[in-house]
């Protein structure tokens, strides 16, 4: 369902129904600069189901955390916390930052062939470029905030997933609008995931502005706690950007589907389910 009311009314009524390595290669998001015109979404698919060609699906569970599945089954869950849902899936990949514990796990599932931490050590940052059947992961390290208003160096990643020819970018838990080699280094990004509480992380006139720099097609909100924290930054971005509310917390897109215009696009999280 697409909502055609303000940002306002239609989170509104929104609102109400809402539940409780492989070898590197070179990044096509960084070699081609301008993201192809599109024209509709493809209507959400159950997360078990098959992908068509050139296409991916992109899953809210919860908080910061998606589940991205590339068409050939290679699947990635960002900002993993050990809980997915009531069903025993073991993604591909899985992306942590540890700001916060909620976007990371001292205890990942040992099955998991690939777990990215998104953190370095304090003078180096972490690396990663890892190519996986559909998909090939990246990241771009930022710093955090620390204690006492310091800063702690390198303690969050931007995780980009390229996969059918799309960019997807994870900002994380980000603290501070990215450098200008910052900004180069991610790159074209046709879809991102920002976070939008507005003050655990960036505040939202930053995030705002990023979001404009990036030019992203898509933006799917995440990180808002609760439905008056995304109005605020549904209100803040709407002037720019096509908002839309959405019933499912998945949808699947491709290069082809990209919209016309930047659209954010709010789904509802939810957990995986064995049915």
């Amino acid at each position: 369902m697409t909502s055609r009311l303000t940002p306002v009314a239609a989170l509104a009524l929104w609102a109400l129904a809402l539940p409780a390595a492989a070898q590197e290669r070179q990044s096509h998001c960084i070699a081609i600069a301008e993201s192809a015109p599109g024209l509709t979404y493809l209507q959400q698919a159950d997360w078990r189901a098959p992908l068509e060609d050139y296409t991916v699906r992109l899953s809210y569970l919860d908080h910061s955390m998606f589940l991205i599945q590339a068409p050939d089954g290679t699947t990635a869950v960002t900002d993993y916390n050990g809980f997915l849902g009531s069903v025993d899936f073991v993604p591909d990949i899985a992306t942590m930052n540890y700001a916060h514990s909620s976007h990371w796990t001292l205890r990942p599932d040992p099955r998991i062939p690939n777990v990215l931490e998104g953190w370095g050590d304090g003078e180096t940052p972490a690396r990663h470029r890892l190519e996986l059947g559909d998909m090939f992961v990246r990241n771009v390290a930022t710093d955090i905030r620390s204690g006492m208003g310091g800063v702690e160096k390198f303690g969050n990643s931007i995780f980009v997933f390229e996969a059918a020819g799309l960019c997807i970018g994870h900002l994380g838990h980000l603290h501070h609008e990215p450098d200008e080699a910052q900004y180069a280094a991610l790159g074209r990004l046709d879809v991102v995931m920002a976070a939008v509480d507005g003050g655990m992380t960036v505040d939202l006139p930053t995030m705002i502005r990023v979001l404009g720099r990036l030019k992203s097609s898509v933006v799917i909100p995440m990180h808002w706690f609760a439905t008056p924290t995304l109005g605020r930054f549904l209100d803040g971005i709407s002037k720019d950007f096509t908002v839309e509310m959405r019933d499912e917390s998945s949808l699947e897109i491709s290069l082809r589907t990209l919209p016309d215009r930047p659209t954010v696009i709010a789904l509802r999280p939810a957990f995986l389910r064995a049915e």
